[in-house]
């Protein structure tokens, strides 16, 4: 009985799962997003946060710990180099999972998890939101035309009187 156990093991023996939730996280970190079940994005969430956390700290130590975790030189050069720079002023939540429907073959939910900050489309759209809209033009004179108008009719009006 798994009373208590708050780990999703996924079908696999320990060192099975902890070496393919290692190279998903290093596929996360080369890629930036990749497809998986939804289980397997909520596990490897677990597995990936903590270390996105610290490579934030580029310590020789941080980077022992993390390669102990991963096993690849390149994913850790690439997290402390590029990924740390863009994570370092955000307290958490580094991955988003978004589901992406069922698939095909056994009907098991598919989802995509993906690094928040390297997500160009919602970073443009906030950048977007953030701007003031310009007001929208018409063919019509407002205000401003009115004043042309009546400055244009008080000089008839006083060559008139002339």
């Amino acid at each position: 009985m798994r009373h208590g156990d708050k780990i999703n093991n996924l079908g696999r023996k320990t060192a099975h799962r902890h070496a393919m939730l290692a190279n998903m996280a290093c596929s996360l970190i080369g890629n930036k997003r990749i497809f998986t079940t939804v289980a397997k994005a909520k596990a490897l969430r677990t597995y990936v946060e903590p270390l996105l956390t610290k490579s934030k700290e580029d310590t020789t130590h941080s980077r022992r710990i993390v390669f102990a975790y991963l096993k690849n030189k390149e994913a850790v050069a690439e997290l402390f180099k590029d990924v740390a720079v863009k994570i370092a002023d955000r307290k958490g939540g580094y991955t988003r999972i978004i589901k992406t429907g069922n698939r095909i073959g056994d009907a098991a939910e598919m989802a995509m998890i993906e690094l928040v900050d390297f997500n160009d489309i919602y970073t443009n759209n906030k950048s977007a939101g953030t701007e003031k809209k310009a007001k929208p033009t018409t063919r019509r004179s407002r205000s401003a035309g009115t004043k042309k108008a009546a400055t244009a009719k008080g000089t008839d009006a006083a060559e008139t009187a002339e």
